[in-house]
């Protein structure tokens, strides 16, 4: 469908008079360009904001731990539960204050969920360049493992990202049941 002629030419009178000088210096003087509803301050994003603060503790902690010699315990991954849960929670907090202290059960799962899957695939994604940039721990990884002649980076990357993945599904339902989270609607109409 196309528009009229004199259609076309509100929309280019207000593109106009959007883009006027004016305007440009209004948003320059009064808006800091940092804070315009970012990836940090968008409430919508709010998945991906404690996503990458979530895949940035698990990255952290991975390269304390390979610093100080104990990235071969294995066991102290177990350290990353409370990174993960730590995040999670902090996330449906924030979801909760942006949205006027409501927070439907099945959002909060949604929200959760995501941020878990988030973090899992950017420390994945890490986890894969640090076994590709640095062979010896892949090669301590396949030694001391128990199906460790099977892995390679892309399998142990794809293992550690499922792993986040469902580990944020396991947490999330969790939490979201010590959080309080709206009622459900009652029922809308008669059922027969």
């Amino acid at each position: 469908m196309f528009l009229s002629r004199s259609e076309g030419i509100q929309i280019l009178r207000h593109i106009k008079g959007c883009l006027s000088l004016k305007n440009f210096k209004y948003l320059i003087v009064h808006t800091n360009p940092l804070c315009l509803m970012s990836l940090f301050t968008n409430p919508n994003r709010i998945p991906e904001n404690y996503g990458l603060k979530i895949a940035g503790g698990l990255i952290a902690f991975f390269l304390i731990m390979k610093v100080t010699g104990l990235a071969h315990i294995y066991e102290l991954r177990f350290l990353n539960v409370i990174i993960q849960v730590g995040g999670i929670y902090f996330a449906l907090k924030k979801f909760r204050e942006t949205h006027d202290q409501h927070m439907n059960y099945f959002r909060a799962l949604v929200t959760g969920v995501a941020t878990g899957a988030v973090s899992s695939v950017i420390f994945a994604l890490f986890l894969f360049i640090y076994l590709t940039v640095d062979p010896g721990f892949m090669q301590d990884i396949i030694t001391n493992e128990p199906m460790g002649r099977y892995l390679n980076p892309y399998i142990t990357s794809f293992m550690v990202a499922l792993e986040g993945l469902f580990s944020g599904l396991l947490f999330t339902f969790i939490i979201i049941n010590y959080v309080n989270t709206d009622d459900v609607n009652e029922p809308q109409g008669e059922s027969n």
